[in-house]
């Protein structure tokens, strides 16, 4: 057996969803660039489910079915009251209110294509309200019921704040969703497959996915990234910063990529809505101070910024939390996470690597009286 560490360049699913390709990403065939000017969140979701974009009409019907499941039941809001969310951090709230959807679904073990379609619809929509509801509850106020004459991102927004957004705040948010809907097989999507791979259900998947995508090293990376802008403070302390990171080996969130060599092809959108939004709040020292640590790290050991990377200053400047800002990011990987799982079941094997075997062998077994 040839052993790969974390699987790098290890092909382990044929897949229609998402590429890398020569440091293009692609959903469906289409390219990020093309999906992030021109679409929407509502159609990327289509797109991934169901391999093409959507017409008018299907479109028209999805978003009608995302609003009409939006509200949560009731029993995950008195969930979310049981316990002390200022202290309880909210992926773990998160990953615990989804599993608890699948205990109240009672299609939640039925796997046919038509049952976990409807499924799918009732977990993206209620993703984006829990989380809302999680900052709800923990700043002491009533959760917002969703309101369905919005879009999937001015809604999150409106329940999030209790108000309805601006434009320019709802094409950020909606923006950043479509950049992260997918990526091809990442941790927390490989999770996923593993999972489902036994047959367990759409909760169950979404659940680990949720568990994987929570570790610093995947989803947690823009978090890191804001508590670093947060940490250099001014314009001026930002190359000091970097520098003393440098020299001390010290890992620096949201810059290079697993995959890319070139660059992260997601980054450059995130970082043009990074230097509006922060312009209208009044913070660019967050854009400026991101734009000199990336330009510094690239020029000295040629890592460009990845996605992550300027999504932070994207979402604080929409006044969001920093601590919510992987579970945003859940938000919009559920779509994906689905997408994957709908495609495992369709071709399913169970997923059961080797692992090379390094320990001591041909023991010999001393009775307990015996041992010293």
């Amino acid at each position: 057996m040839t052993q790969t560490k974390g699987l790098a360049g290890v092909v382990a699913a044929h897949s229609a969803i998402s590429s890398i390709i020569d440091d293009q990403l692609t959903y469906v065939g289409y390219k990020i660039d093309d999906l992030a000017e021109n679409s929407t969140f509502e159609e990327v979701i289509y797109l991934l489910w169901h391999l093409k974009l959507p017409t008018e009409q299907e479109l028209s019907a999805l978003k009608k079915e995302l609003a009409d499941h939006a509200e949560l039941p009731r029993e995950v809001i008195n969930h979310l009251r049981s316990y002390d969310l200022t202290k309880v951090r909210p992926m773990a709230a998160l990953r615990t209110a989804v599993s608890f959807l699948g205990m109240l679904d009672p299609e939640a073990d039925e796997i046919s294509e038509e049952a976990n379609l409807r499924k799918a619809i009732r977990m993206q929509a209620r993703i984006a309200s829990i989380v809302a509801a999680i900052s709800r509850i923990r700043q002491g106020n009533e959760p917002v019921a969703p309101n369905k004459d919005l879009s999937f991102a001015a809604n999150f927004l409106y329940m999030l704040n209790d108000k309805v957004p601006s434009d320019m705040e709802v094409e950020a948010l909606d923006k950043a969703l479509v950049l992260h809907a997918d990526h091809e097989l990442n941790a927390s999507t490989f999770t996923a497959r593993v999972c489902v791979a036994t047959l367990s259900d759409i909760y169950s998947g979404v659940t680990a996915a949720i568990s994987a995508l929570k570790g610093p090293l995947h989803g947690g990376a823009n978090e890191g990234v804001m508590k670093m802008l947060l940490e250099i403070g001014e314009e001026e302390n930002a190359l000091p910063y970097v520098k003393e990171k440098l020299a001390n080996k010290e890992k620096v969130m949201g810059i290079g990529h697993r995959v890319y060599r070139s660059g992260d092809p997601r980054a450059k959108h995130l970082k043009k809505m990074s230097e509006e939004l922060t312009k209208i709040t009044g913070q660019p020292k967050f854009y400026n101070i991101s734009v000199q640590i990336e330009d510094y790290i690239k020029q000295e050991k040629g890592l460009p910024a990845n996605v992550d990377f300027y999504s932070a200053s994207v979402y604080h400047s929409l006044g969001i939390e920093t601590d919510l800002f992987t579970p945003i990011f859940a938000i919009s990987r559920v779509s994906g996470w689905i997408a994957h799982i709908l495609e495992q079941y369709s071709d399913n094997r169970l997923i059961r690597p080797r692992a090379e075997y390094t320990g001591p062998q041909h023991q010999q077994y001393v009775p307990l009286s015996e041992r010293a």
